[in-house]
């Protein structure tokens, strides 16, 4: 009698055995040789990680990457994830930016920081900078490609107010059409744009456990009230409030909408008085609506107020306003993140700004998708 080969279940509907020949059994079994298990359950499911770095992102991703070595000192075994880059501007504005090493079926992350202005750059150099590395990774053989932009250009175009376009929705689409498959973004405007993206992933950071920590630290929770500074940031609000175990107040804004950065009427729907007040954002530009809402805040009787925003970009006046309402008394600190480029002495010299540092947390939420683990409980 033939003898029987001895059936080892594995993973899937095939069946391994300890004979080498493949065929296929009339009982519906693969018979093929037995796979060691140490190669039957690889960690590396998206391949080999690397990051490549657009010049106005590299500020963000050199800190990431540090962590990113931490996390995977024991598994690297030699892998370089920094990959060498050379970005070129032609002298009609032009852009290019070229990979100085193979990266054929890496797992490869592309950080940029779009409003990052220091060499002189608009927010649409930097998207075009970053849509030519993106298709560079693609020519090069890149197995997944994820784009890591802390701030998701042209957020706040997400519905149409007048005869406009939703232009948040056609960055979605360029990115997915040259061949991105996730975005990695921070505390993104609007939820809503996850559902522009057709066949890509919008993975939405959020800034606010490093924040509440910064609460619990620094300020205390006795006493504290959070604020929404406009009825669209209730949510985010709220979900500080019921996780610090404190009270919920809300600024309601009317705003002129034929002029830039300008609030007609505030009011409060809350009480702050005698209390510290703690308003929480997702992004901070000209600095007039922050300021005004904090104005509205101590005129309630505020004892001190502290604004924490996780895109804190600073454009145009916002600096010389918020120098002259700190001086002023309006307020007690702004809390931002290192996301945002800022330039160097920036902290020291304007004392009423302080960061939390994310890095860790980009480069565990990265670790994780590379190694195909959840990441639910980090965007909590």
């Amino acid at each position: 009698m033939e003898e029987k080969p001895e059936i080892i279940p594995s993973q899937g509907n095939a069946l391994h055995t300890k004979q080498a020949p493949l065929k296929q059994h009339p009982a519906t079994f693969l018979y093929r040789k037995a796979i060691p298990k140490s190669k039957m359950h690889s960690n590396d499911s998206r391949g080999k990680l690397g990051i490549v770095s657009c010049e106005s992102g590299r500020h963000f991703s050199e800190k990431v990457i540090e962590r990113l070595k931490e996390i995977i000192a024991k598994e690297n075994n030699g892998n370089n994830i920094d990959i060498s880059t050379k970005e070129t501007f032609f002298a009609n504005t032009e852009v290019k930016t070229e990979l100085g090493e193979s990266i054929r079926n890496k797992d490869i992350y592309i950080f940029q920081d779009t409003e990052n202005k220091s060499q002189g750059l608009s927010v649409n150099d930097n998207y075009m900078a970053l849509k030519t590395a993106i298709l560079a990774a693609k020519n090069s053989g890149a197995k997944h490609v994820t784009a890591v932009i802390p701030v998701f250009p042209y957020a706040r175009q997400d519905k149409p107010k007048t005869r406009e376009g939703i232009n948040a929705s056609m960055i979605a689409r360029e990115l997915e059409d040259i061949g991105v498959s996730t975005i990695i973004t921070l505390d993104v405007h609007n939820d809503a744009i996850g559902g522009f993206f057709r066949r890509a992933i919008l993975e939405n950071l959020r800034a606010s456990k490093d924040f509440m920590d910064y609460i619990k630290e620094n300020i205390g929770v006795e006493n504290l009230v959070i604020v929404a500074p406009d009825v669209g940031s209730a949510q985010r609000a709220g979900h500080y409030a019921r996780k610090l175990g404190v009270k919920l107040a809300i600024v309601h804004k009317e705003r002129d909408y034929t002029t830039k950065s300008k609030v007609d009427r505030m009011t409060l729907v809350g009480d702050v008085k005698g209390k510290k007040a703690f308003i929480v954002d997702d992004l901070m530009d000209t600095a007039g609506t922050a300021v005004e809402a904090m104005k509205t805040l101590r005129a309630e009787g505020a004892e001190k107020v502290y604004f924490a925003v996780s895109l804190p970009l600073l454009n145009g006046p916002a600096v010389e306003k918020l120098n002259k309402a700190h001086k002023e008394g309006v307020f007690n600190k702004i809390l931002g993140t290192n996301v945002i480029y800022r330039e160097p002495g920036f902290k020291d010299k304007n004392t009423w700004y302080e960061e939390v540092n994310l890095e860790k947390y980009f480069a565990r939420v990265i670790y994780n998708i590379n190694k195909g683990i959840s990441i639910s409980r980090l965007l909590e």
